[in-house]
């Protein structure tokens, strides 16, 4: 058995992923470091900017709140999100970020287990077209985005 070997990797290392609204850096993952339980990564959400709806059916999400002013809505439901507050979101819990103050916000998050391929672990459930919500306004339901179709993407 070959055992995996420690690796410190860098933010500015990572590819910015913005398709689903704020900027998603996934840093320790299966590719980058050989972890087979999960990943690890950073949002970066800009005041008045959104991580669209989603959820993952395979793996719980551990959210860590650096910094910033959030709120999460959780199967719907908004819950405010502060620093230094953590957050765990089972499987299948439908789940969106929106950075509701005037500063950026940096979250810290962990999903585990892995799912079986990378593509089936992630499922969009509104447009990313509508991501960007101005600060304090609430963002549609996913029916009200007229959002189509769930996808799966990872």
């Amino acid at each position: 058995m070959i055992k995996p070997r420690p690796r410190i990797v860098d933010l500015s290392e990572t590819e910015p992923n913005t398709k689903r609204g704020g900027d998603l850096r996934a840093m320790l993952t299966p590719a980058t470091v050989g972890s087979t339980s999960g990943f690890m990564g950073v949002a970066l959400v800009q005041p008045g900017d959104r991580i669209g709806e989603h959820y993952h059916p395979y793996s719980e999400e551990f959210v860590y709140v650096v910094c910033g002013d959030l709120e999460v809505d959780l199967d719907g439901e908004p819950h405010p999100l502060k620093p230094e507050q953590g957050l765990m979101i089972p499987a299948y819990m439908r789940h969106r970020f929106r950075n509701v103050g005037d500063t950026e916000a940096r979250i810290v998050f962990h999903l585990g287990p892995l799912a079986p391929r990378p593509q089936l672990g992630h499922v969009d459930t509104e447009g990313t077209e509508a991501a960007a919500v101005p600060a304090g306004a609430r963002a549609a339901e996913p029916a009200e985005a007229a959002a189509g179709p769930a996808e799966v993407r990872s």
